[in-house]
């Protein structure tokens, strides 16, 4: 995933606020989750589950990037398609539904894991992240689609 990201950075950094915002929120999300998984290069020496406060920061990560998403990225980008006519539009408007459909996996996550009282639920924590990180792999293809879109159309 950090591979993409890196990719996308070095073709749309730059190009435009808005995907710059976009692609750093998206780093951020990721180091949060690499963080939480104990990936390379936040692996932890001893295998061991992540603090919850660790959890719950990843949480409160995933959520302000899917909102974001929803409430203020997605919005602009429809809005400055408009102006590079229909096709342009149905591709933007065809590609939000499928970007949603991660939505409801990342909500579930972190409903699970911020409501949780005991701690015993971080036993489900390897299987949930991995279950998330699919989805989100799909949502940033599509929104790298999105991306793509506006990007091309930009003066």
């Amino acid at each position: 995933m950090l591979t993409k990201l890196e990719k996308a950075e070095r073709r749309w950094g730059g190009a435009h606020n808005l995907i710059d915002q976009w692609i750093s929120n998206r780093r951020k999300l990721l180091i949060q989750y690499f963080i939480v998984a104990g990936l390379a290069p936040y692996s932890r020496s001893e295998k061991s589950l992540p603090k919850m406060d660790q959890v719950k920061q990843f949480c409160a990560q995933l959520v302000d990037y899917v909102s974001e998403g929803h409430f203020e990225v997605y919005n602009n980008v429809v809005k400055a398609c408009e102006r590079f006519g229909e096709s342009s539009i149905e591709t933007a408007n065809g590609l939000l539904p499928r970007i949603s459909e991660s939505t409801d996996t990342a909500l579930d996550f972190y409903d699970k894991y911020t409501d949780a009282s005991d701690e015993q639920v971080l036993y489900q924590l390897d299987n949930d992240l991995s279950h998330l990180a699919q989805a989100m792999e799909s949502r940033f293809e599509l929104e790298d689609e999105l991306l793509e879109l506006l990007y091309q159309r930009l003066p």
